[in-house]
């Protein structure tokens, strides 16, 4: 089983890096009181990346609303961390979920960087980061109806439909990161030159997911020219 980004993929974003954590044997459930703090305190720190009044002129914001024009997209669609920003900026701090999804968007908010996991487990044949052709099953997180994708729209599919649409808007009900979750895919994307704040925030989950969840971690970074890992 591989993660293979796509040539479609590239054609839109050559330049941007994807980092990947393989976390796997780990221990997920209900957040410490420790992690939980540090999620509060993220939230407060990513207040510095609100340096424009309005939203979207911010500039972790305002380049992957640049990117969104590039792939077909439902009205209103965004990125995940200017859903979380979003949350930020209106007083709605982001809140505990579990382990796993609480480390995750600690370091999102930390770093500004959209972060996504998935149940490695739940997987059916190879991941592809690619431009679909629409009509790919998906149950949206929350929900029990479908919502397929569109023709031309960036997602994460397998073969039995799309994992997460409009490349890092919306996960799945069937691939969600549950507290039962043993194995677990986890991608952030970057599309400037933040590289040195994409290693950081990978160590990060890094860390305290072997500290937390006691998990094994396997870390890439791909690009153009290694677009595809192994993941089991």
């Amino acid at each position: 089983m591989k993660f293979i980004a796509d040539k479609s993929y590239w054609e839109l974003f050559p330049n941007s890096k994807l980092g990947v954590l393989l976390l796997k044997n780990m221990e997920n459930g209900e957040s410490t009181d420790e992690i939980k703090l540090a999620l509060e305190e993220a939230n407060k720190e990513a207040r510095k990346y609100l340096v424009k009044e309005v939203l979207s002129e911010n500039p972790v914001i305002a380049i992957w609303r640049e990117a969104y024009k590039k792939f077909k997209t439902k009205k209103g669609v965004r990125c995940s961390i200017e859903a979380l920003l979003k949350r930020v900026n209106s007083g709605n701090p982001v809140s505990s979920i579990n382990k796993l999804v609480d480390i995750y968007n600690t370091a999102s908010l930390k770093y500004a960087l959209p972060c996504g996991a998935e149940d490695l487990d739940s997987f059916v044949g190879d991941l592809k980061l690619t431009i679909t052709k629409g009509g790919d099953k998906f149950i949206p997180l929350g929900s029990e109806e479908e919502d397929n994708t569109l023709p031309n729209e960036l997602c994460y599919i397998d073969n039995e439909g799309a994992v997460c649409r409009c490349f890092n808007w919306r996960d799945g009900a069937r691939t969600m990161v549950k507290d039962e979750t043993k194995n677990s895919f986890l991608i952030m994307e970057l599309l400037d030159n933040r590289l040195e704040e994409l290693n950081s925030a990978l160590d990060y989950i890094s860390e305290n997911a072997k500290k937390y969840l006691n998990a094994d971690v396997e870390k890439y970074i791909l690009d153009v020219e290694n677009p595809e890992i192994t993941l089991k």
